[in-house]
């Protein structure tokens, strides 16, 4: 089970590529779902040391997440809810098909035991010989994240969302690491688009980081807060 960790804005602000975040707090103390975002947030966009060997326990789970979303990660919930999308892969030559099924697997293998250059080579491998197939760019994508490269992760992103048709698991899976790259980049609009689209596909999670992205929403709760302390704390109209 992964615990809520102790991270800070000032230590997401110290890895490549996040000197421009404000410095503010972009999740909710205790909202488990926020602090998985931060949880995945984290690993994606820190170099991992060792000639790119996952770093601990935490990264590896954070490759699960990744690779294998509909996984229970920790008592989160809400990750679940992808689990009837699929891909329409009938399109595609079957042999073919399974040759990319195959070196996809090898890949999530490769990137879970830490090495993500191999994880890399095979995904991309895939791509060569099923270029029109999203799922190795969505996979591709999130071992560059884990390699620092959030460019190359944003063009693979982009490009299998493009190839889905904005349907299915992948564009689902995509547009969810693609919403929190964005967050983290705040681009708050661009991020609660994505996860709006996604939430559409039936991400529960995603739901959830739109309706904290929403600013109608953040008032209300702002404005509820302040309802709720003067009933607790009620001031004497005489005072």
């Amino acid at each position: 089970m992964i615990s809520r960790l102790d991270v800070s804005c000032d230590r997401i602000c110290s890895y490549p590529g996040v000197s421009n975040v404000q410095q503010e707090q972009f999740i909710k103390p205790g909202d488990a779902l926020s602090w998985y975002s931060l949880i995945v947030l984290e690993a994606a966009m820190q170099q991992l040391s060792n000639a790119g060997k996952m770093a601990s326990e935490h990264d590896r789970a954070v490759l699960q997440a990744i690779f294998n979303p509909n996984t229970p990660f920790g008592d989160i919930p809400g990750l679940n809810q992808e689990e009837e999308l699929i891909d329409d892969d009938s399109g595609f030559d079957t042999e073919l098909l399974k040759q990319v099924k195959e070196l996809e697997m090898r890949g999530v293998s490769a990137a879970e035991a830490g090495d993500l250059q191999a994880a890399l080579q095979l995904f991309s491998q895939a791509i060569q010989i099923l270029p029109q197939r999203a799922s190795a760019y969505n996979n591709r994508a999130q071992a560059l994240r884990l390699k620092g490269n959030t460019a190359g992760a944003l063009e693979d992103l982009d490009r299998a969302i493009s190839l889905s048709g904005g349907t299915g698991r992948t564009a689902c899976q995509g547009l969810v690491q693609r919403g929190l790259l964005r967050r983290l980049a705040c681009q708050d609009d661009e991020a609660r688009a994505d996860f709006e689209k996604a939430a559409a596909l039936g991400s529960e999670f995603a739901r959830q980081q739109a309706v904290a992205l929403n600013p109608y929403a953040a008032l209300c709760n702002k404005m509820l807060s302040e309802v709720i302390n003067k009933l607790r704390n009620p001031v004497s109209e005489t005072q």
